[in-house]
């Protein structure tokens, strides 16, 4: 099996194993499960968007609305789940550092009470530079999309 690449969809994964992935925690863990994971192609994970998120306080507290920056960051982490799970990264010390967004397109707003579906894809893998192409969905209609960028690095030094 030397130099094949799996590509068996994983999943579910439950909030302890994103948790393992992630270096994130709350209030700035934005993935809660993931349904279904093929290693270095794709993820499709969830986040349940609860009326007691801390944002919702101040966006807009008569008309709650997730901020559009907090559903890219969500793609950008199902992104990481998605890497540090295709080469085995966990507990290495390594992160997924966020590069840069292009194209985010905001269609419809995420309120409390959606379950909002992440669909992230990677577009390019060279050496520690990963591109990928996101979707954000609500019951299968387009809440936002981006196509951003994650560097595999160490942490940076004390």
């Amino acid at each position: 099996m030397t130099g094949e690449v799996e590509t068996t969809a994983r999943g579910p994964m439950d909030i302890r194993r994103v948790m393992a992935a992630l270096p994130h925690r709350y209030p700035m863990l934005l993935v809660d499960r993931v349904v279904t994971l093929v290693p270095n192609q794709s993820i499709h994970a969830i986040k349940a968007v609860s009326v007691n998120e801390p944002f919702f306080q101040g966006h807009f507290p008569t008309r709650p609305i997730m901020p559009g920056v907090l559903i890219v960051e969500a793609m950008a982490q199902a992104a990481g789940v998605l890497v540090v799970d295709s080469m085995d990264l966990a507990d290495s010390g390594k992160l997924v550092y966020f590069m840069s967004i292009d194209g985010a397109k905001f269609r419809t707003p995420v309120e409390p009470g959606c379950l909002l579906d992440l669909h992230v894809e990677v577009t390019q893998m060279r050496g520690a530079v990963c591109k990928f192409s996101g979707k954000a969905m609500i019951e299968g209609k387009l809440a936002a999309e981006a196509h951003f960028v994650a560097m595999i690095a160490d942490p940076p030094k004390d």
